[in-house]
């Protein structure tokens, strides 16, 4: 009986022992998909950018171009002695077609520039504000060069790159 009893207790350790590895494999595995999902969801979340008004607005501003005019050298009005400036300008405009409208005015453009500069004086455009008023004034001037309000408009601003007082 000795012998009954031990055939018993092992034939039924290895069923006892089946159930605990099947859950242990299925928990595993549930586990692992529930982890998997989580780690998708999140970086599907991550991926994915709220909508605001800076984002709406982005895709519909075309960034600006830039003209970048010849050197003017020109004698500025006679205060003490002779006196000249030398300058670098570039134009900033809104978009290609205003550059090009700016390319095809450009020497009625330089034009009325050499005519604005020549009539300052040194005194008028070495400070801050003298150099600030004078950069509205050519936004005016290549302005007036251009045939359609649209292209006038798109002329945004007027940076000098260099600017000598001699």
């Amino acid at each position: 009986m000795a012998k009954s009893a031990a055939k018993q207790e092992t034939q039924v350790t290895p069923i006892a022992d089946a159930k605990p590895k099947k859950k242990s494999w299925l928990l595993k595995i549930v586990i692992a998909l529930v982890v998997l999902a989580g780690g998708g969801a999140a970086a599907w979340v991550a991926m994915e950018k709220p909508a605001t008004t800076q984002d709406a607005a982005a895709p519909q501003e075309k960034p600006p171009v830039f003209v970048t005019l010849e050197s003017f050298t020109v004698n500025l009005q006679p205060q003490n002695g002779d006196q000249y400036l030398q300058v670098g300008l570039v134009l900033k405009v809104a978009e290609a077609a205003t550059a090009d409208a700016v390319k095809l005015q450009m020497p009625e453009i330089r034009n009325r520039i050499l005519l604005l500069l020549t009539s300052k004086k040194a005194s008028e455009i070495s400070t801050v504000e003298g150099k600030q008023r004078l950069s509205t004034e050519i936004k005016d001037e290549a302005r007036q060069s251009l045939v359609s309000q649209k292209t006038q408009q798109g002329i945004i601003s007027v940076f000098f790159t260099s600017f000598v007082i001699q």
